[in-house]
């Protein structure tokens, strides 16, 4: 099945005609003013996708004020400058100009999409967004409430609470521990001075990164850097978050919540994107639990029966690395599906993956790769991507080398260092038959005390 899988993404690349990811021209462009970004020049459509980020994010709200970026990223294109929200969002619609911003664990970034004919307006509004934001009573209260409705509807979701209490076991005491969306109490708290606040500290040229694909040349993008960013203070003064590593290694914690299944969140430290083992722990993710004929689902979903899904992926975070998953089953099956778990775990760390597997994880990551690059704004996203993790220019051109050079020893001897089932700290958010806490639950907003 799972070489099937393989052979139809490879098929499917080759009906939309997916051009090879080293065919795209990536040009660095310097304005005047000294902000970088990488350009893709595409002609063929008179559209202009900018996507841009700043170091800072979720992690950088002061405790207490846990939502704060989120509530900016919801604010940013409710008024500026001379415009309210009623008149920025009516010049964004008559102009077709998508612009949207979006708070990250570590970086907050924006979306600018614009027609080539109403390219000056998109990029008065987006400059008037971040250097002269309102952040006025109306639209604050607005988006306020919107956020805590949906703090309010996740505080019923298994899934929401698992990550939640996930977080808050491996990382206490830690920025990373407190959930980027608040609590209903720390979104409240937020004021329009907090807002302003983080805008300072954060929107500056020392951690920006931007990417441009569309219908603009270098030159043209050299001045547009400059009217957009070249307003910003030179450095911001974000607080990095310290490094860390999880805590409550090997731990299992139970939430009780009376649902007829469980979810299921677990993980533990991982290897970091500019480690030299990344290629090999991500070949090895993907024969792990890349979705169908990995072994994650093949051993649980597909021979026991065991759940509805299984998923685990590689987080490299500015301040620590993870691997992560999770899976959701009937409260019975729980503790045999986090055994066969374990077991797949253990099984990799011992005996690494086949032959075979390589094969089949090299061919699907390096096939599928080049179909986020079929319209500008995958194309954007993956270059945005690409700077913030600090890759080349010609990272693309030298990415399926890479791959290519992982071997079959590279990925054993990988497997024994990221694979570690005895430090898997796992939640369980249910009433799970067989499953014993060994810790307490953490003292996290909205999740239910009890068990241990």
């Amino acid at each position: 099945m799972r070489r099937t899988f393989v052979l139809l993404v490879l098929a499917v690349g080759l009906l939309v005609r997916v051009a090879p990811a080293s065919a795209l021209d990536i040009q660095e462009v310097v304005s005047p003013g000294g902000v970088r970004a990488w350009l893709v020049e595409d002609h063929s459509n008179p559209i202009l996708t900018l996507s841009f980020s700043f170091v800072g994010g979720e992690s950088s709200d002061p405790a207490g004020k846990e939502g704060r970026a989120r509530l900016v990223s919801g604010l940013l294109d409710e008024g500026a400058g001379d415009l309210d929200s009623a008149t920025f969002q009516q010049a964004l619609t008559d102009n077709s100009i998508t612009l949207r911003f979006n708070s990250r664990i570590d970086r907050f970034s924006g979306r600018l999409v614009t027609l080539t004919e109403t390219r000056d307006t998109a990029v008065e509004l987006l400059r008037l967004a971040l250097v002269e934001p309102r952040f006025d009573p109306e639209p604050v209260e607005r988006i306020r409430a919107q956020i805590q409705a949906s703090i309010r509807s996740d505080l019923q979701n298994p899934r929401s609470i698992a990550s939640r209490a996930w977080w808050g076991a491996s990382f206490a005491g830690h920025p990373y521990g407190r959930s980027g969306d608040g609590t209903l109490e720390s979104v409240a708290a937020v004021t329009a001075d907090d807002l302003e606040g983080f805008v300072d500290a954060t929107f500056a040229r020392d951690g920006l990164v931007v990417s441009a694909v569309g219908d603009i040349d270098a030159a043209t993008l050299a001045g547009l850097l400059d009217t957009v960013f070249g307003g910003l203070p030179e450095a911001g003064t974000v607080a990095a978050a310290p490094d860390t590593s999880p805590q409550a290694v090997g731990e299992t914690v139970v939430v009780p919540v009376p649902v007829p299944q469980s979810v299921v969140v677990f993980g533990h430290a991982g290897i970091g994107r500019d480690d030299p083992d990344w290629y090999a722990a991500s070949l090895l993710n993907e024969i792990m639990a890349g979705g169908f004929g990995s072994r994650l689902t093949e051993e649980i979903r597909e021979k026991r029966g065991l759940v509805y899904g299984v998923y685990a992926y590689l987080l490299p975070l500015d301040h620590a690395a993870l691997v992560m998953g999770g899976l959701a089953t009937q409260n019975a099956r729980v503790a045999e599906s986090i055994g066969i778990l374990r077991q797949e775990w253990q099984r990799m760390a011992e005996e690494g993956p086949t032959a075979e597997e390589l094969a089949d994880a090299r061919t699907y990551l390096l096939g599928s790769f080049p179909l986020r690059l079929v319209d500008s704004d995958g194309t954007a996203g993956t270059l945005m991507a690409l700077q913030e993790a600090g890759l080349p220019i010609d990272y693309l051109d030298r990415r399926a080398a890479l791959f290519q050079a992982v071997t079959l020893d590279d990925l054993r001897r990988v497997a024994r260092r990221l694979y570690r089932p005895e430090q898997l700290t796992v939640v369980v958010v249910g009433m799970p038959d067989g499953v014993a806490a060994t810790v307490p639950v953490p003292p996290v907003p909205g999740v239910p005390s009890g068990g241990g």
